[in-house]
């Protein structure tokens, strides 16, 4: 864990030294060099393997509960009801489409549901959430992980590339970049580039994709629970597996954490404290599930991982893009100075 905690202080430094670079993406990407590094091999899997194995999942467990105080349900209402209605159509399309794009390409275990996620929802975040819940290997982890960096980090330079071409106001883009990049870091460092309206759209419209992270980890649960018992009904010599519950801690930590948001007038110094614990939190889980990754084995796959999440990434973007011509962003400039509140520091 202390390892965990010196790698996030290094991030953190790269991210004050280069601030377009989210803290979040410093830590994957550290953790994967990490990883690749031979003569860490031994240590990673023997004496650190236990440490970082909280990190990746307690860790990663907390971290989300304490991102439900950043969701205030006032400012997502805020939006008005096409905003949110096209942002939740998003989240549910995409994690359909990916799922089966996941199939469809043979990619084993539960990577399509992990890649479904993380792509649909809020990135390693939510790929570390859903992992705890079907209980996926760490090698099953590593690669959504991977690719999800990659793709949002490909973001950061080709959307706001394509934001004048494309004819879109600042408001617009703001919300072009919420509804379709992947990690809160990877919104904040694409949308700032817009100016502060547009971050301030950008943060609100993602944050409501990240509230979908409670019902799509609930009903993953219930699936689980039912392939258990369909196991075990099937075969009776199979071991008993504990079965998940319908909602696991730390999702209904996430909802009581929105609610107390929404409800409570909650001190600016308290909020930007657990702004920091959970920022430090995620940067320790996130580098911890880097290290699992294997870019030699993800390389012998023949690209199909890559391939899903690049469509993915293009069919969220498109959906986004649609979604932007449909609510008539324009009007969202009005809720901008009460989205501000709300506005992250990453």
């Amino acid at each position: 864990m202390l390892v965990a905690a010196l790698a996030a202080t290094a991030a953190w430094g790269v991210h004050l030294a280069v601030p377009a670079i989210p803290l979040l993406t410093v830590a994957v990407v550290l953790g994967i060099v990490v990883g690749q590094i031979p003569a860490a091999g031994p240590m990673l899997a023997g004496i650190l393997a236990p440490g970082l194995s909280v990190a990746a999942k307690s860790f990663m467990q907390l971290g989300i509960v304490l991102l439900g105080l950043k969701l205030s349900l006032v400012d997502i209402a805020a939006l008005g009801w096409v905003t949110i209605a096209t942002t939740v159509a998003i989240v549910l399309l995409t994690f359909a489409g990916t799922l089966g794009l996941g199939r469809w390409f043979g990619l084993p275990g539960h990577q399509p549901l992990l890649i479904a996620t993380g792509f649909s929802i809020c990135g390693a975040s939510a790929i570390g959430a859903m992992s705890g819940v079907v209980k996926a290997r760490d090698e099953e982890t590593a690669t959504p992980i991977a690719l999800v960096t990659l793709c949002g980090t490909l973001a950061i330079a080709v959307l706001p590339a394509l934001w004048h071409p494309l004819g879109l106001s600042a408001v617009q883009f703001g919300h072009w970049v919420g509804a379709g990049v992947h990690d809160v870091g990877q919104v904040v460092a694409t949308a700032q580039i817009a100016g502060s309206a547009a971050l301030a759209v950008a943060l609100v419209v993602k944050l409501t994709r990240v509230l979908m992270l409670a019902p799509i980890v609930a009903v993953a649960s219930v699936v689980e629970r039912r392939r258990l018992a369909g196991l075990e009904r099937t075969d009776a010599a199979a071991p008993v597996s504990p079965r998940p519950p319908v909602i696991p801690v730390f999702v209904a930590g996430f909802i009581v954490a929105v609610l107390v948001r929404s409800l409570v007038a909650l001190p600016p110094g308290v909020l930007e404290l657990a702004d920091l614990v959970q920022t430090a939190l995620l940067a320790m889980a996130l580098f911890a599930l880097g290290t699992a990754v294997n870019l030699g084995t993800l390389m012998r796959t023949g690209g199909r991982p890559l391939a899903v999440g690049l469509l993915s990434w293009v069919l969220i973007a498109s959906l986004a893009l649609g979604a932007v011509a449909l609510s008539g962003s324009e009007g969202l400039s009005r809720e901008s100075s009460v989205v501000r509140n709300s506005a992250i520091n990453d």
